[in-house]
């Protein structure tokens, strides 16, 4: 058991690099990565940080000097022969060879390529451009770097025994979270927690609890490193992404009206079982439904992750039922700004409805609400996304209003085009 204090306060004296490997980052990452060199690699992307949380101003709390030297040492890395191995190798949602050698040899030989970082009124301006391939292949490792600095800011400022006293509060508050969640009978939970994880160590120790408190509940982790160490699942599908770049690509409403459906059908060509997961909610979940090709109905379920969780099931459910489907079949993992409460509730509402799985994210791997003062170590919205492919700006509607991006006039022609009316925004804290 790593001694979590004693690593933070030795941050102080040397260099801690905070991504070690290309494979700390999430298995759905790897997946679209491998789908987008086989059918879009010639597609130029520009990718963006944002902070949905303004009040956190990162340019103040974290060092330009240091986050660079981070950055940089993220560019210095390349796959291991160990993980090269485990990825040619091991068994994925019950299929071997999951990465094809052609897309294998070119991981092997792969660095991340250039960014660009500037400070603008109080936050970093941080962007990656190049082929799509590549430069996607940033997300996951630069939000950890920010998170974690944003931490060490605030940390650096206790004393040893406080650091002590911080994280055994920590532990206690995730293992009293974990207690009651063994309560649950069947349930199904996974880490989703990397991207604005506390720190590398951090979402270990909690998937080590998880393992131990929920054991065979507890599923897997997004996370390709930890999946491997601790020799679990690695847990994941597709994301957003993919249906915001496909359709900036588009020529006319016409082609934009199809390519979620596109997206679907490339995914179709290469996977099958549980990994054929509708992700709904890019330009709206009741219209991507409404429209959705037949052969949709067949798959295996649907991750819910934004907007009223409960109504996005109810409206999958009665989708399922008008497609001739058993909802009783079917799947769907609630993955939105998840914490025991809510898992309580929705895992009450939707059991022996349909099967009911959860990502638990941020409130997992960096739930630090009230353990310093002023709060300054509690979690807040931080992504990085795609911006614009081909030069053309990208969108995203989801069934929160409160999360969607892109040009004023490109929203409301997406909305149009996608048949989005009125929608009820929520707060967004993670």
């Amino acid at each position: 058991m790593v001694d979590l204090a004693t690593r933070v306060w030795n941050h102080r004296w040397k260099i801690d690099p905070i991504v070690r490997s290309l494979i700390d980052t999430d298995f759905y990452k790897l997946l679209m990565c491998q789908s987008i060199f086989r059918n879009r690699r010639d597609t130029t992307v520009e990718f963006s940080l944002i902070n949905r949380s303004p009040k956190i101003r990162l340019a103040e709390l974290v060092d330009e000097g240091e986050l660079r030297e981070q950055l940089d040492h993220v560019r210095s890395l390349s796959l291991s022969r160990g993980e090269s191995t485990w990825l040619r190798g091991n068994m994925f949602y019950g299929k071997r060879q999951m990465f094809r050698p052609d897309f294998m040899e070119w991981f092997e030989g792969f660095r991340l390529p250039p960014y660009h970082l500037e400070k603008r009124d109080g936050q970093y301006e941080l962007t990656f451009e190049g082929a799509w391939h590549e430069v996607m292949l940033w997300e996951i490792p630069a939000l950890a770097v920010l998170m974690e600095l944003r931490g060490r800011a605030v940390l650096q400022k206790l004393g040893r025994f406080e650091l002590e006293v911080l994280y055994a509060r920590a532990m206690t508050k995730l293992w009293e979270k974990i207690t009651r969640l063994r309560a649950i009978d069947g349930l199904r939970i996974a880490d989703f927690g990397t991207r604005r994880r506390h720190s590398f160590l951090w979402q270990d120790w909690s998937v080590q609890a998880m393992m131990e408190g929920l054991e065979n509940r507890f599923t897997g982790t997004s996370n390709c490193l930890i999946a491997q160490r601790r020799d679990i699942e690695a847990i994941g599908t597709n994301a957003h992404e993919l249906p915001m770049v496909y359709a900036a690509l588009a020529e006319n409403d016409e082609d934009l009206a199809r390519t979620p459906y596109q997206v679907m059908a490339d995914w179709q060509d290469e996977h099958d079982g549980n990994l054929r997961i509708i992700l709904p909610d890019t330009f709206g979940t009741e219209g991507f439904l409404k429209r959705a090709p037949d052969w949709l109905a067949s798959w295996t379920g649907i991750r819910v992750d934004s907007g009223d969780p409960a109504r996005a099931a109810e409206v999958a459910i009665k989708w399922w039922a008008e497609k001739g489907e058993d909802p009783r079949q079917k799947l769907v993992i609630f993955s939105d700004g998840l914490d025991v409460g809510k898992i309580e509730d929705l895992h009450r509402q939707f059991v022996g409805r349909i099967k009911v799985s959860f990502g638990w994210g941020t409130m997992l791997t960096n739930d630090f609400s009230g353990l310093a003062d002023s709060d300054a170590l509690a979690p807040f919205s931080l992504v990085c996304k795609a911006v614009a492919a081909n030069g053309r700006p990208t969108v995203k509607l989801s069934d929160n209003p409160n999360k969607a991006m892109g040009p004023a006039d490109q929203i409301e022609r997406y909305k149009r085009v996608f048949g989005v009316g009125a929608q009820q925004g929520q707060d967004v804290i993670v």
